[in-house]
């Protein structure tokens, strides 16, 4: 029976990113650094460990368990019936989910109840006139990205507006290709949510470049307030949340995880959306 947290003996985090991508997006930094202000106290550091795929994570964490070199895991950006869920159950590993509760597979969660913020910020842009949305959407294949897309796509069929995916991958990239694709178009979007920061500020630059002026000819919407929205030029509206006080809230559960505590789903608040010179 587990009697606490172990000083001295990690958490495991092993994240499915492109190192690139990870290096450019500060959502992990504020949140790992939100952990550590609860779990290194306690003389538990994270161990983060990127890579490529799945079942790469999987691998990692299997040999994490076999060589007894974490003592619980955090798991991420899961996707529909993700194979890490069962994983953890058949390694009797203390586990915690940051996503919505229906992946965790009855395993402790915290969730951010994104579908609360992105019904809130499509209704605003409702309100304010527009009448064709986009949505740069997160890989397609994760939970959270299909959860923010359905809800999306529900909300203006609720009112009778048209709307555009681009498909994404977190990356500045990805948020000039979007630009450039709606610069084609004969019946644009006029506004445009983004699934992070990062493909919001790509979008910006190559609007500028191009010569779409914000938020006059379009307005821009980022997720995860991070300071690069606010130091943007315009600064960028965002769907704004403390990301430092989730990993606090992340870590204080996994502390409680490593005590014996039953598994229990938490709701942080749903974040806001913050309104700045980058949409009207």
């Amino acid at each position: 029976m587990l009697t606490g947290p172990r000083a001295g003996t990690p958490v495991g985090l092993a994240l499915v990113r492109d190192a690139e991508v990870l290096g450019a997006e500060p959502f992990f930094h504020e949140f790992i650094a939100g952990m550590e202000r609860i779990l290194v106290p306690l003389g538990v550091p994270v161990l983060l460990q990127v890579v490529a795929t799945v079942a790469q994570a999987s691998e990692r964490m299997r040999a994490w368990a076999e060589q007894g070199q974490v003592q619980g895991v955090i798991l991420i950006d899961l996707l529909p019936g993700d194979e890490r869920v069962e994983l953890v159950g058949e390694l009797a590993m203390p586990a915690i989910v940051i996503g919505d509760p229906v992946t965790a597979g009855g395993l402790s969660a915290v969730w951010t109840q994104d579908e609360v913020a992105m019904r809130d910020v499509v209704a605003k842009l409702i309100a304010n006139g527009h009448r064709h949305l986009g949505h740069v959407a997160g890989p397609a294949e994760m939970a959270h990205t299909i959860i923010r897309r359905q809800t999306f796509d529900e909300v203006a069929a609720e009112q009778g507006i048209r709307t555009t995916t681009f498909d994404g991958d977190y990356s500045e990239a990805a948020g000039v290709r979007a630009v450039a694709a709606l610069a084609e178009m004969d019946d644009r979007p006029t506004a445009l949510v983004f699934d992070n920061d990062v493909m919001a500020l790509g979008a910006l630059q190559e609007a500028g470049k191009i010569g779409i002026t914000v938020p006059d000819d379009l307005s821009l919407v980022a997720w995860d307030d991070s300071a690069l929205c606010q130091l943007a030029e315009p600064p960028l509206s965002a769907v704004s949340h403390d990301v430092q006080a989730l990993g606090e809230l992340v870590g204080a559960e996994l502390q409680e995880i490593l005590s014996g505590t039953v598994a229990k789903v938490i709701r942080a608040v749903p974040a806001a959306f913050v309104v700045r010179g980058s949409s009207i």
